[in-house]
């Protein structure tokens, strides 16, 4: 699961079984957020939950930390077994509105707070996914492929 946090709402987006792509969930305000999440939990498993880190360009963490810190906070002390990853949400809505006007949607639906919240999550959950995927190297492949023969 992978959350973009804002002041207003909160943009969620969840996995495949298998994590290999992110799908958008749903918008929800951020003062319900921690309920959400928690009722989500009751019925659907999560591995872990990836949230956005807003950072500036000098990647030093941005304003909007101060609004999303405390909800983080409360997520810890009440899932302490949960895995919560911070991963750096930097051009995700830049590129949730790049997706919708790729995607040929209109005018209107781009100005849509919510949706772009939502693409927003789904971009942070891909790229999250991307990254942890990247570090099987091609050093790290050939190790695991010397692992693999010594394992036959």
């Amino acid at each position: 699961m992978a959350i973009d946090l804002g002041r207003k709402r909160c943009g969620i987006a969840v996995t495949d079984p298998l994590q290999i792509i992110a799908n958008g969930l749903t918008t929800v305000e951020s003062h319900k957020l921690v309920d959400f999440v928690l009722d989500y939990l009751k019925r659907e498993e999560v591995e872990q939950i990836v949230i956005g880190e807003p950072k500036d360009m000098k990647n030093n963490p941005s304003d909007c930390s101060k609004y999303i810190e405390p909800i983080v906070n409360r997520l810890k002390k009440l899932l302490p077994d949960m895995k919560i990853v911070r991963y750096d949400e930097r051009f995700t809505s830049v590129m949730a509105h790049q997706t919708m006007i790729d995607a040929g949607l209109s005018k209107s639906k781009r100005q849509d707070k919510e949706l772009v919240d939502t693409i927003a999550a789904t971009i942070i959950l891909q790229s999250y996914m991307e990254s942890l995927n990247s570090k099987l190297t091609p050093s790290n492949a050939s190790h695991f492929s010397t692992l693999n023969s010594q394992l036959k």
